[in-house]
């Protein structure tokens, strides 16, 4: 077959693009990968912003088919309870309030509440069972506490339980306990005497 003129310039233009192109897609590539390296600082604050936003956290938890309201109660030393008619006082602040299945399209049912700093002396977490519209059933909550004492500092959980509420209307102290300023857990100061914190009154 006999080529026309001008045919082995179109050729060679077929290909000096698809060289250019392969030569810019490399490129791109290699900086892509290169960016984590050439900003570290970029990838640091990257890596702050996804901590946790306080010192001391308290997490409550309970099975996300079940429409009930339980309100989490926080009380730091020297300051207000905290919960879902006061959401903040000196120390903590309440991040978030569930009401359950009710204006919800998470699928999920916890509170969250997160201290600015660690205060030594004793904390107290309370659980409220506001309304439970699954009323024959209990309502089975898991509380966890976790403390990092610095920005640099990893996470740790020092207390977990799981316990059930019964009735609506029922509060239950699920823990008392002593943090030193370093924040672990003072040893035998961990109990559960019965503290009601849903007047919002310091005690």
């Amino acid at each position: 077959m006999q080529l026309l003129d001008g045919d082995d310039g179109d050729d060679a233009d077929i290909v000096f693009r698809d060289l250019i192109m392969l030569m810019l897609a490399g490129f791109v590539t290699v900086a892509v990968l290169m960016l984590a390296h050439i900003n570290p600082k970029a990838a640091a604050a990257n890596a702050k912003e996804t901590s946790p936003p306080g010192n001391v956290m308290v997490e409550a938890n309970w099975p996300p088919d079940m429409d009930s309201d339980v309100d989490l109660w926080v009380q730091a030393p020297g300051d207000v309870p905290v919960g879902y008619s006061n959401k903040g006082g000196a120390v903590f602040n309440l991040l978030r309030d569930d009401l359950g299945q009710q204006l919800d399209v998470s699928g999920l049912n916890y509170e969250s509440s997160f201290s600015r700093g660690i205060i030594p002396g004793e904390y107290t977490v309370n659980l409220h069972l506001y309304r439970n519209r699954a009323r024959s059933v209990a309502v089975p909550v898991t509380v966890v506490i976790s403390t990092k004492p610095e920005a640099a500092a990893p996470t740790r959980q020092v207390l977990m339980t799981r316990l059930t509420l019964e009735r609506e209307g029922e509060e239950r102290t699920v823990f008392r306990f002593k943090l030193s300023e370093a924040g672990t857990v003072v040893p035998g100061s961990v109990n559960s005497l019965a503290r009601p914190l849903r007047s919002g009154v310091k005690s």
